[in-house]
């Protein structure tokens, strides 16, 4: 388990560019600067974090930022997938939805886990229907930006 150490990343599972720009504004916004790998679905993002097709894959991203709808592979459908793969059942992951649908929440809670952002994001409007700063801080912790020693 060598890559603990690795930089941090952000690994962005979403199909919309809008939301995808938003993303990127919101990042550099709070001066969050590590590498963004962006994929457009649920099956693009298994590829990228197994390498497959001869691809290298890429570092253990420190969070995933989970769009539920998507084609071809949905949030929910990718969450399974993660959280049934022993290499990856430990991600941080926050589901992004603009359905505020209790049984979203519920089916996201279920596959913990670690936030809930409602779109389009913002940080400010940012957390696990508890505190938004509680949600926003463990975001960070996660991407070990906050001072640690």
């Amino acid at each position: 388990m060598s890559d603990s150490a690795s930089e941090p990343s952000i690994l962005l599972v979403e199909d919309d560019q809008m939301d995808i720009m938003n993303v990127q504004r919101e990042l550099r916004k709070h001066n969050i600067e590590v590498p963004l790998h962006v994929a457009r679905n649920g099956r693009e993002a298994l590829q990228l974090l197994r390498g497959e097709n001869g691809q290298e894959p890429i570092a253990k991203p420190s969070v995933v930022m989970l769009d539920i709808n998507m084609p071809r592979m949905n949030g929910l459908e990718l969450l399974e997938a993660l959280r049934s793969d022993a290499e990856f059942v430990g991600l941080n992951v926050f589901i992004m939805t603009t359905s505020d649908l209790e049984t979203d929440r519920l089916k996201a809670r279920d596959l913990a886990v670690s936030g809930y952002i409602i779109k389009p994001l913002s940080f400010d409007k940012f957390g696990e229907g508890g505190s938004t700063v509680d949600g926003f801080s463990l975001f960070l912790d996660l991407l070990q930006l906050k001072e640690k020693n």
